[in-house]
């Protein structure tokens, strides 16, 4: 009895099928995407039902950026950093990128100050939001908008 394909053609014709795949995986990168409702839900689920105020929190970013893979970031927070009066987190959020909560910092009386740098990646042009829990159990923030010309975080769709 004879085979139905030969080995030769099999492998062609699963080597050229691989190739189609994989050339459409690539024609099909687009940035991965949160939603700014995304963000939302990531900054309730660190509040909670606490009430968020507005103020106390200062983002240093540049406002235009030329590439989204290293954009330098600066919170800081008004605060005496005592015993008595410190900030115990602060978080950053991004409405576009693929995880909406990209770096939480934990600090404490001992820190000096209320301040963290980093340098983030960022999807697209967005709104940067910072929260910091301070040791009285309150949450501020701060938000500060970012347009990026040469978008990061590139993932298949």
């Amino acid at each position: 009895m004879k085979p139905l394909t030969s080995r030769r053609q099999f492998l062609l014709s699963a080597g050229g099928a691989a190739a189609g795949i994989g050339l459409t995986a690539l024609i099909q990168v687009k940035p991965a995407r949160a939603t700014p409702a995304a963000m939302q839900d990531a900054i309730n689920k660190v509040v909670g039902p606490a009430r968020l105020n507005s103020g106390k929190v200062k983002l240093d970013v540049p406002p235009l950026v030329e590439n989204g893979n290293a954009v330098p970031l600066t919170v800081g927070v008004e605060s005496p950093m005592t015993e008595a009066d410190h900030v115990r987190t602060i978080h950053v959020f991004t409405e576009k990128n693929p995880l909406p909560e990209v770096v939480s910092f934990r600090l404490g009386p001992r820190s000096g100050r209320a301040s963290v740098a980093t340098r983030i990646r960022l999807a697209d042009t967005q709104t940067v939001v910072a929260i910091c829990e301070l040791s009285d159990g309150s949450f501020w923030s701060g938000s500060a908008a970012v347009v990026v010309t040469l978008a990061a975080c590139l993932e298949d769709a």
